[in-house]
């Protein structure tokens, strides 16, 4: 019975919810609110005291029931079969305690934990003071603050394979694809290097810092850039970002304007740095633009605040952006790329593992750099080249680079 009350009082206290203990306290002629807030308040003190005191209860019961059976088989039935002392000792005093002092009490606490609660808290306030419980209860207390202490320190850590892995497996439970395309966006997060998602210099828009008035707005409306990069000479001499809002006011104003003193400074970041990163100084430099740089210092691309957020909700596009013709879909097993598509994105629409090819890219970081990587050459109109399971056929290029391929998935019978 004590057993009973102890195990279920575990269940009882700890399945009050805040509606339960709300309608506790308003019942005014009930006393025994404060005492199940004071017990609840304390949830360390509460867990220690049932712990301590359930196992005190079935140390014993085996005690007790030792006894009881050792008087039973030698004055009794006057039986000396150890088998027979086994099975009643071990296997029948385990069967009921786990039956009458586990399962079934806190079965009935489950369904009648408040009034469990009301009975169980005065009994449980009383232990927790009386010797040797209180000391008890201290020192379990402190043994566990101190190993969970420990535990943080010694912080686990997750590789993204395995975060893949762990999704990959529990994929079937996953019913919508977009919440599935989503976590998976999320695991690679932090693996991503700016180099893979930036802007490819050749295709950035800039504005040479001498360029007079009239050419730098008609350069805002051709390209519908909120944020363009200002040069002096090459794109390598970037002096700072002119952001659109900023000219609203000057519409009117003669070529003559001095538009460059109304540019803002210019945020550099690594290819290789990565983009989660990268979003945390997005963040606390408040800017949504970056010039990516290689390790001679030469501009290599730039990369957004929206193609970070794309890396893990996917593409997004407004009313201005015209449709993305870089990815053309011909079959479920066939698409038309352009060069210049990053890895990354071909990695998405095949959902191939990017292992293989990771490790066969090298510096490459475009589906046309990774062609000349690993066939060595610039591959002319029509060449073919096969690598894993997928055939890659040049449909257009020139001497210096690839410009559409088209990719062809052979997949395995």
């Amino acid at each position: 019975m004590f057993s009973a009350l102890i195990s279920g009082s575990e269940v009882a206290f700890f399945s009050i919810g805040p509606k339960e203990l709300e309608d506790l306290k308003q019942d005014a002629k009930s006393k025994k609110f404060e005492l199940i807030s004071y017990l609840l308040d304390r949830p360390k003190e509460l867990l220690a005291i049932i712990l301590i005191t359930n196992n005190f209860i079935n140390v014993g019961i085996v005690i007790v029931s030792n006894f009881v059976t050792s008087i039973i088989f030698s004055q009794s039935f006057q039986l000396n079969s150890p088998v027979a002392y086994f099975l009643l000792q071990v296997v029948l005093i385990t069967f009921i305690i786990l039956l009458c002092g586990e399962v079934l009490p806190k079965v009935y606490a489950t369904k009648n934990a408040l009034q469990l609660a009301k009975i169980m808290a005065k009994p449980l306030k009383i232990i927790s003071k009386t010797f040797p419980f209180s000391v008890l209860k201290t020192g379990l207390i402190k043994g566990t603050d101190f190993l969970a202490k420990s535990s943080r320190k010694r912080s686990i850590n997750v590789s993204a394979e395995e975060l893949e892995h762990a999704l990959e497996i529990t994929t079937h439970k996953i019913e919508d694809e977009e919440e599935r395309k989503l976590l998976k966006g999320i695991v690679n997060f932090g693996n991503t290097e700016c180099k893979q998602i930036m802007k490819a210099r050749i295709d950035v828009v800039g504005i040479e810092k001498n360029e007079d008035f009239e050419s730098v707005l008609n350069t805002i409306k051709s390209s519908g850039f909120s944020r363009i990069p200002v040069y002096e000479d090459s794109l390598d001499q970037i002096k700072g970002i002119l952001y659109s809002k900023d000219f609203l006011n000057y519409v009117g104003e003669s070529k003559e304007f001095d538009w460059f003193q109304h540019i803002r400074q210019a945020m550099f970041t690594p290819e290789n740095k990565k983009i989660d990163d990268l979003l945390k100084d997005f963040q606390t430099e408040k800017t949504h633009i970056a010039i990516v740089v290689d390790e001679y210092g030469g501009v290599s691309g730039l990369i957004t605040m929206e193609d970070i957020l794309e890396e893990i909700v996917g593409e997004i596009t407004d009313e201005f952006e015209e449709d993305d013709e870089m990815i053309n879909k011909i079959n479920d097993h066939t698409y038309i790329f352009e060069g210049k598509v990053p890895l990354v994105d071909f990695y998405k629409i095949f959902k191939v593992d990017p292992k293989e090819f990771e490790q066969a890219k090298g510096e490459s970081e475009t589906l046309a750099g990774f062609l000349i990587e690993n066939s060595g050459k610039i591959l002319v109109k029509n060449e073919r080249f096969t690598f894993s399971d997928f055939t890659f056929t040049v449909e257009a290029a020139d001497k210096k680079r690839l410009i559409r391929i088209k990719v062809q998935h052979n997949a395995k019978s």
